[in-house]
């Protein structure tokens, strides 16, 4: 199966934030910008009108604009943004250094208080990865997704491990960009 994820538009005035779950708006230009390359991209490659999104706004905005134009758009849960719990919404300077420091140290199984470690993340990903390769029995799928999620994605395509070190998480993709991912049935 190949999906198709875009990472959704920056949201407003999040500069210095941890932002996982934090439902934060975005800037209605920048939702119909999305909106249009999508529209462009399947109409290009004559794909169904059906999009995957989070219940996050900065990814469910998109899907109902789409849905304006003869778009079906699904919301999936487990495609939202890894959830940092007692940090979300914070900026990185308010958060002890001492727990980022445990974090970046043992980056797969920390998880800040009422969070999820990235293990959970990866967990979540990969069952819907599956659910969804299932059910698609191997069509294209359309999704508007997070940073942290498209990571975990790419990485549980290659068939790697979870990173225990910070280090090893690869840079984050850029907002509006679409990524292709070609995900092995198991």
């Amino acid at each position: 199966m190949i999906l198709y994820i875009w990472r959704h538009p920056k949201p407003i005035a999040t500069n210095g934030l941890c932002i996982g779950q934090t439902d934060i708006k975005v800037d209605r230009r920048k939702l119909k910008r999305l909106a249009n390359k999508i529209q462009r991209f399947v109409r290009l490659h004559q794909l169904p009108k059906v999009i995957w999104v989070s219940p996050l706004q900065r990814s469910l905005k998109v899907g109902e604009l789409l849905a304006q134009r003869g778009f079906q758009y699904q919301i999936a849960p487990e495609l939202a943004e890894i959830d940092f719990g007692a940090w979300d919404g914070k900026f990185w300077a308010q958060i002890e250094k001492q727990h980022i420091d445990k974090w970046c140290n043992n980056f797969t199984d920390y998880a800040p208080d009422n969070g999820e470690s990235l293990q959970q993340l990866f967990n979540r990903a990969e069952s819907w990865l599956e659910k969804i390769a299932v059910e698609q029995k191997g069509h294209p799928v359309l999704v508007i997704g997070h940073a942290g999620w498209i990571n975990a994605a790419k990485i549980i395509a290659a068939g790697q491990k979870v990173p225990n070190l910070a280090i090893d998480w690869p840079r984050s993709v850029t907002y509006l960009s679409l990524n292709r991912i070609n995900i092995s049935p198991k």
